[in-house]
């Protein structure tokens, strides 16, 4: 089974069996799987949150590199790649029980390095609410 497949067996369901533990406590669920593109959903829950009750923003800039991670995942590779630059850039906030949405895209995916963005989305999609960019590089690990 290809990796892709196996991500879409998910779609739907909350993520808890990810090999990443930072991803299982985020627990989104899997709205969509294409090679090169995944969208999550999130439940914005009480200590995803700052003093004034808003979506911290270094949990955005989490979810933001967690999701690119696992998009990369979706093209099978045997090969581990790790982040080396994340750039967010943030427009709006979300509070304590909103459903957020985050959509990631591979822009370019060369030899060794990886460029990726993901927007994260109020529920609807009517308000953007950060988007990130980062970089990748392929490590031997596997």
């Amino acid at each position: 089974m290809q990796a892709s497949d196996f991500l879409k067996l998910h779609i739907g369901k909350e993520i808890t069996a990810s090999p990443s533990p930072f991803m299982n406590w985020l627990k989104p669920k899997m709205l969509h799987v294409e090679e090169g593109k995944l969208s999550f959903e999130y439940t914005v829950r009480p200590e995803m949150t700052n003093p004034f009750k808003t979506l911290h923003g270094g949990v955005i800039a989490a979810m933001v590199d967690d999701a690119i991670g696992a998009t990369l995942i979706a093209y099978g590779e045997p090969h581990f790649y790790v982040t080396i630059n994340n750039v967010v850039d943030y427009f709006a906030s979300a509070k304590e029980g909103d459903i957020i949405i985050s959509e990631t895209a591979i822009n370019k995916k060369g030899k060794t390095i990886v460029n990726a963005q993901c927007e994260i989305w109020n529920h609807d999609k009517s308000k953007l609410l950060a988007k990130g960019y980062t970089n990748l590089i392929k490590t031997d690990a596997k």
